[in-house]
C-alpha cells in the first residue's frame, strides 16, 4: 500500500480511477485535477450542484474520461430514487426532506439533492401555491432545487441521525412517502463505490447517480 500526503503526490504514481469521499470545498478541484492528469474519477463526496456537474461533465469529454458521481452509492437509496421517480409520473406534488446529524457540513445531503434535481426534470406540475407567492417566512418552504419543475427540499440536522432521505408526495385525501435510512456502518457503500470504479473506466463523460449502473 503506497499513503500519499496530497493528491499531486499520488497523482506520481499510476493508477485509473480516482475515488474521492473528502469534503465539499476541494471534491470539484480534485475531479478536474485527476482529469487534467487522464484519471477516471468516482465521486462520493456531495456538496457539488448542477453547475459544478456541467463543468465536470465537459472536462471529462474534454479528456475521454468517465466520471461516475452519485450522492449515496448504496443500493437502497438507489432505489428510493427509482421508486421516487416512478412515483412522480402520478402524483403532482412532492417534496424532500433529508435528515443528517448536527455536524454535517453541507445542506442538503447529496442524496437529498439528486433526488431534487432528478424529481424536477421528471415531476407534474405542481398544485401547491408557488413560494413567490408566499407572505411571512417563504425560507421555511426548504430551498427550490432544480429545473424546470423546482422541488421543495428541506434539511434537518440534529443528533442522533446518521442519514435518512423522504421524498413525500401528496394527493387529494392520500399521501405516500419512500424514505431510507442509512445505519452507522459504511458497508452498504462499498460495493456500490467498487460498481462504480469498475463501471466508470467504460465510459465518457459525467454519469450521475448509481441507477444506470444497476
Amino acid at each position: 500500500m503506497i499513503i500519499s500526503a496530497s493528491l499531486r503526490e499520488a497523482m506520481e504514481t499510476p493508477f485509473d480511477v480516482l475515488i474521492d469521499y473528502t469534503k465539499p470545498h476541494v471534491v470539484k478541484a480534485h475531479t478536474l485535477s485527476a482529469l487534467e492528469h487522464g484519471r477516471h474519477v468516482v465521486v462520493g463526496t456531495s456538496g457539488l450542484g448542477a453547475a459544478d456537474y456541467d463543468e465536470i461533465d465537459a472536462a471529462a469529454r474534454a479528456a475521454k474520461k468517465g466520471v461516475v458521481a452519485a450522492g449515496n452509492f448504496s443500493i437502497t437509496a438507489t432505489l428510493l430514487k427509482r421508486f421516487a421517480l416512478e412515483a412522480a409520473r402520478y402524483v403532482a406534488d412532492v417534496e424532500v426532506i433529508d435528515y443528517a446529524s448536527a455536524g454535517k457540513p453541507d445542506v442538503p445531503s447529496g442524496t437529498g439533492r439528486e433526488l431534487g434535481e432528478l424529481l424536477a426534470k421528471a415531476r407534474l406540475p405542481a398544485t401547491s401555491r408557488p413560494v413567490s407567492e408566499l407572505s411571512g417566512l417563504p425560507e421555511t418552504r426548504g430551498a427550490s432545487v432544480g429545473a424546470p419543475r423546482a422541488v421543495q427540499v428541506h434539511s434537518v440536522r440534529m443528533p442522533s441521525f446518521v442519514l435518512s432521505c423522504e421524498a413525500i408526495f401528496g394527493a387529494s385525501d392520500e399521501r405516500l412517502t419512500i424514505r431510507h435510512d442509512a445505519g452507522s456502518s459504511a458497508a452498504p457503500y462499498v460495493a456500490g463505490t467498487l460498481l462504480a470504479a469498475r463501471e466508470v473506466i467504460k465510459r465518457v463523460g459525467l454519469t450521475r447517480g448509481m441507477d444506470s449502473l444497476l
